[in-house]
């Protein structure tokens, strides 16, 4: 089994031994990008494995120095989005340790748990909820080639929707899906294990490391890292590292909305760290156990969830659209299973290289929270509403993203293999130019004769509003290439034309395509052309 995978996937053995196995098991459920991906992120400067030079540390990851600048690119356009364009959403940096009272008002302690099953072949483990839904999922794809190959059958008189309503086989596989779904979701609500494991074998899962059906039961694992705070070890002082960031915003609920004066509807949004004890964590940076998190909580009146729910839906799909993806790249996904404290949820799901897997979270957490707190901390959080004249316990509804979910989405449909006309090849990340880590890169055509002071010259106007790098070595069509494969929109040629009309050569990434421009015109075009206001304006 290790000598095909070395054979089908080169690229993985760069990495640790502690952490192949784990990529090895993403690759089997994938397309083959997955680990040209994963090789691409570290040979340029994305992505490293945790302590690497001492064979790293399983599903921790670091980000190197353009995946920094990626991470915080993406960062910033939700932040800007959602806190600098709403001025009734403001911003908070709560702490990482919380008092342990918080996860025992939220349910953490007691409910924050993992179905896993191990596969006695392979000796791996993994989530059964997962291995579950993915199986849905292949049945569904069934139903969509189907479909395609109806369409194409029948052409400009084919309606999709009598077909799904009639077909046999479409039926059948609708069945399929209808019956293991309804099995699914009661075996969760009653945390029936026994019956998760049987949904297993009745799908006839298998392992897709041994191709083996050997399955354990399946157990339940408790996500959270528990850690000791001050010098005494006992269990008064043992406290956790968060697993979310909601609860900060929620414990500074009241703060926040009188400082602030905040009126209802408002919402409080922050971004950070968060830290869940995976036990099955796999598909690169896309389950990890340390991860960040961008969540947005927003206070309503009773009553009004429905239509905010709606509005947020809409909202942030919007948002992710403007990106410029392919539509077709996401979806909704309704929750089989209801979370304890929500009363409607959905995710957006992306298609990733291994598939569609949740990118982000819409949940209408009722009053939930804010009542767990009121309950185990004896202090009222009610908001007082003068239009009505009462005071009550708000609703909220949350949004929540995964920052480093949102960065592999990002660079899973930016990695792209082109074929080029005189018979070359190239790697290019077609990155939406506001959020390349690089945005520009200038280049002396020689190393001397004037160009290079020329070339400093431009790079010290434009570096006060860019990130931009300035390179000397290897020969201009090396150059273009390495910053293809980093994703820099453009990049600036100076030549000996420049010293006589102070014009040089802008390239664009995409295209290939490359025009003359006067020097004292760069910060307007470049500064048009990687504009985060742009797209920002978009979604007012």
């Amino acid at each position: 089994m290790k000598f095909k995978q070395a054979l089908k996937f080169p690229h993985v053995f760069q990495f640790p031994a502690a952490n192949r196995s784990a990529i090895f098991a993403a690759m089997a459920n994938s397309s083959e990008d997955l680990p040209k991906i994963i090789s691409h992120a570290k040979e340029y400067g994305f992505v490293f494995q945790s302590s690497e030079i001492y064979d790293g540390l399983s599903a921790v990851y670091d980000y190197a120095q353009n995946g920094a600048e990626l991470k915080k690119n993406l960062r910033e356009y939700w932040w800007k989005s959602m806190v600098q364009l709403h001025e009734n959403i403001v911003g908070i940096d709560a702490a990482i340790f919380m008092h342990p009272t918080t996860w025992k008002a939220s349910g953490h302690v007691d409910a924050f748990n993992d179905p896993l099953v191990d596969n006695k072949d392979s000796k791996k483990r993994y989530r059964a909820d997962v291995l579950v839904e993915d199986a849905m999922s292949k049945v569904e794809d069934k139903i969509k080639k189907e479909v395609e190959k109806a369409a194409k059958r029948f052409g400009d008189t084919f309606d999709a929707d009598m077909y799904r309503a009639t077909n046999p086989r479409v039926l059948e596989y609708q069945k399929k899906i209808d019956d293991t779904k309804a099995r699914f979701k009661a075996a969760l609500e009653a945390s029936d294990m026994t019956e998760l494991r049987q949904i297993i074998i009745d799908l006839e899962i298998v392992c897709p490391i041994s191709g083996s059906r050997n399955w354990t039961e399946v157990r339940q694992f408790n996500l959270m890292f528990a850690t000791q705070l001050g010098s005494v070890a006992e269990e008064s002082n043992t406290i956790y590292l968060r697993p979310e960031t909601a609860q900060g915003i929620f414990v500074n609920f009241l703060n926040v909305q009188k400082s602030g004066r905040m009126k209802i509807p408002f919402g409080i949004a922050q971004t950070g760290k968060a830290f869940r004890n995976e036990i099955v964590a796999r598909q690169f940076i896309f389950r990890m156990r340390e991860f960040e998190q961008m969540e947005m909580q927003f206070f309503i009146r009773p009553g009004t969830e429905d239509e905010w729910y709606e509005t947020w839906k809409a909202t942030r799909m919007a948002w992710h659209k403007a990106l410029g993806f392919p539509e077709s790249k996401y979806r909704f996904h309704d929750h089989i299973k209801l979370a304890h404290y929500a009363k409607a949820a959905c995710d957006i799901e992306f298609e990733f290289p291994f598939g569609f897997k949740e990118l982000e979270g819409i949940h209408s957490r009722s009053d939930f929270d804010l009542r767990q707190h009121e309950e185990h901390s004896g202090k009222k959080l009610q908001y007082f509403d003068p239009e009505l004249n009462q005071g009550y316990v708000p609703y909220v509804i949350e949004t929540s993203i995964g920052l480093d979910r949102l960065f592999l989405a990002t660079l899973s449909h930016a990695y792209t293999e082109e074929k080029l006309e005189d018979g070359s090849e190239r790697v290019v990340l077609n990155i939406p130019p506001f959020l390349a880590p690089i945005k520009v890169a200038v280049f002396p055509l020689q190393k001397d004769e004037g160009l290079p002071e020329k070339g400093r010259e431009i790079m010290n106007m434009l570096k006060y509003d860019h990130i931009c790098v300035y390179e000397e070595k290897d020969n201009i069509g090396k150059r273009y290439r390495r910053q293809d494969a980093i994703g820099t929109p453009f990049c600036i040629t100076v030549d000996h034309q420049t010293l006589q009309d102070n014009t040089v050569t802008i390239r664009d990434r995409d295209t290939m395509k490359q025009e003359r421009v006067a020097i004292a015109e760069l910060p307007r075009i470049i500064g048009d052309r990687v504009s985060m206001n742009n797209v920002l304006r978009k979604l007012v």
